[in-house]
């Protein structure tokens, strides 16, 4: 004998994204983390075409 749902309720909590002293998000200090690395690594790889 199948089973019929008629109603289904879902409920969830959000919550704000806690902040550092700085105010940005840690999903914002991580990306800028990331660009920070990147941006060093392009810096490397360029003088070392400049070396060659």
């Amino acid at each position: 004998m199948p089973i019929e749902i008629k109603e289904l309720n879902i409920k969830i909590n959000v919550e704000e994204p806690s902040s550092n002293t700085n105010g940005e998000t840690q999903p914002q200090v991580e990306k800028n983390k990331i660009i920070e690395a990147c941006v060093e690594q392009v810096l490397e790889i360029l003088a070392e075409k400049e070396e060659r």
